[in-house]
């Protein structure tokens, strides 16, 4: 593939990434000004853990850098981009998260700079520091490119001084911004500036005067008395919409995407930018995850589908899969989800190497195997999917092991392995740790009604007289002749492969029956249908041979 026919494509591709990508080509024609890289900012408020709707930000981001990388010719080390991973830990702490620990500690430092509050969990400078450290721990665990910064570091070592002196000399026109967008009560507290209190150090929400911008004093009321407080060096910050504002304008961001739920705060960070001299960066406003009940999650509330959950369960690039599509479109994050997206990403993973590049930019794989870097063809694949793994695991019981499920591959992989198939020994291990978690609990097989009887017979039958060697396709065949004869009464042939796995596996749903008796061989799956014909209590089954 030529880089020629790799941007065209690009240029002409549909897939959401480049979409975005093409905003900043239009933005900036013939590059950035004075041949800068092209900033991409991505925020985060530490007032509670990382979790994945803050990774998703930085995957979905870095998509778009990496999308435009290929838009303008340049490679990922050509130092034409930058990602920024933003923290504002200067804000002030509203209520304290229900998921951390030592909860009267933060309950006593309400109202202080996140930067400024002791660790609850006791290894860190302050609470921001602890969650900062997460965030970077995570980010870096995907091989992200990016650049952490954060508020209270600029605002404290005065990389803010200038951008705080402009607010000040804009002062009016940004409260003409924002004033018509509050509550009368409102109104009259309201200020751009939130000094931080010398008395208590709380960031204050109080009214203020402008005394001198160029020296950044400004006078307000603290605890019954009027001072005048100069707001350089980590003294004050800036009310959201307007620390917003400024953060574009001050590192002059270029691209940023954000949540729906702050559609009318980046609207008048918008104007706010303009005033200030800026210009608010292309986006993209994408819809939020939802949890498992369909309620927006929240990180203080812990309430959604962790990081650590999905990992154990699922792989790292079955995250990213299903977070790439639609990202207008809300999804529904819980544990149910993850084993179609493992054998989806890997459906079009092994697709790239056959794809002409038209297809290839238009392939989720394609474009999260670019996120760290990744250029060229791939011709990996899965030999076993995902769903096959996991219904092999609940026939053999939650207290299967590792090598009880290799020894079963070794009936359908060639070279069966972990160290020849090391993406499929990952998924040995988490197919377990869900079987343990959420099939084996729930697996129960039902007898089977006469006619499943009688069909069950016949598929035994069949199987006596079948070569140990059979393929998987042969054997599906084979399934399928039983279930399309009128004589055991099957009016569509999805009841007979339901009553197959109802009462083999204990589950409404299952694979390819013939993958399945390939995976666990033909003696064994004789064995299982015996156990069924015999009238095997209801419940899990026990490991076959």
């Amino acid at each position: 593939m030529t880089d020629t026919a790799l941007i065209d494509a690009a240029l002409n591709s549909k897939a959401w990434p480049f979409e975005e990508a093409r905003k900043l080509l239009k933005r900036y024609p013939n590059g950035k000004p004075g041949g800068e890289p092209v900033l991409f900012e991505t925020g985060y408020g530490p007032s509670g853990l990382p979790h994945i709707g803050t990774f998703q930000e930085v995957l979905r981001t870095t998509l778009v850098r990496r999308a435009y990388e290929v838009l303008v010719g340049a490679k990922p080390e050509d130092g034409r981009t930058r990602l920024v991973a933003f923290s504002d830990d200067m804000d002030g702490l509203r209520k304290v998260p229900d998921n951390v620990p030592n909860q009267g500690l933060l309950a006593a430092h309400i109202g202080h700079p996140l930067s400024r509050i002791p660790d609850p969990f006791g290894k860190y400078e302050s609470f921001a520091h602890h969650n900062n450290a997460m965030l970077r721990e995570f980010l870096d665990r995907f091989g992200f490119d990016y650049e952490f910064v954060s508020s209270s570091g600029l605002y404290n070592s005065g990389g803010f001084d200038d951008a705080l002196k402009n607010v000040l000399r804009n002062y009016d026109a940004i409260m003409g911004v924002m004033l018509p967008t509050l509550r009368e009560e409102r109104r009259q507290t309201y200020s751009p500036v939130l000094p931080v209190s010398p008395k208590t150090n709380e960031v204050l929400q109080v009214a203020v005067q402008v005394i001198d911008a160029e020296a950044g004093i400004v006078r307000f009321h603290d605890h019954g008395e009027d001072i005048d407080h100069c707001i350089l060096g980590g003294k004050a910050k800036l009310q959201w919409k307007v620390d917003w504002a400024m953060r574009w304008v001050a590192l002059g961001v270029d691209y940023e995407m954000y949540g729906k739920d702050l559609t009318d705060s980046g609207v008048q960070s918008g104007k706010i930018a303009k005033i200030l001299g800026g210009r608010k960066p292309e986006g993209l406003i994408y819809e939020l995850f939802l949890d498992a009940n369909g309620e927006k999650i929240s990180k203080s509330k812990g309430n959604g589908l962790t990081i650590e959950e999905w990992l154990t369960y699922g792989s790292d690039e079955s995250l990213g899969f299903y977070i790439f599509p639609n990202p207008k479109s809300a999804k529904q994050l819980h544990v149910g989800v993850i084993p179609r997206a493992v054998d989806d990403y890997w459906q079009f993973r092994t697709k790239i190497p056959d794809q002409p590049v038209e297809q290839q930019v238009g392939n989720p794989a394609w474009h999260l195997l670019r996120v760290n870097g990744y250029q060229g063809g791939d011709g990996d694949s899965l030999p076993v999917t995902y769903s096959l793994l996991l219904n092999l695991v609940g026939v053999l019981g939650a207290g299967a092991t590792r090598e009880q499920v290799w020894s079963y591959l070794g009936n359908y992989v060639e070279n069966a392995t972990p160290d020849a198939h090391p993406d499929l020994d990952e998924l040995v291990g988490k197919a377990l740790a869900y079987n343990s978690a959420f099939i084996a609990p729930t697996l129960k097989r039902r007898r089977p009604e006469p006619n499943e009887a009688a069909a069950l017979a016949a598929l035994d039958e069949e199987l006596a007289a079948t070569s140990d060697d059979a393929t998987a396709e042969e054997l599906q065949n084979l399934v399928y002749e039983i279930g399309k004869d009128p004589h055991y009464g099957f009016d569509q042939l999805r009841d007979w492969f339901k009553a197959l796995y109802q009462t083999l596996l204990g589950s409404s749903q299952g694979p390819r029956m013939g993958s399945f008796i390939a995976l666990y061989g033909i003696g064994n799956t004789r064995r299982l249908i015996a156990e069924t014909l015999d009238g095997a209590p209801d419940g899990a089954s026990q490991t076959a041979g």
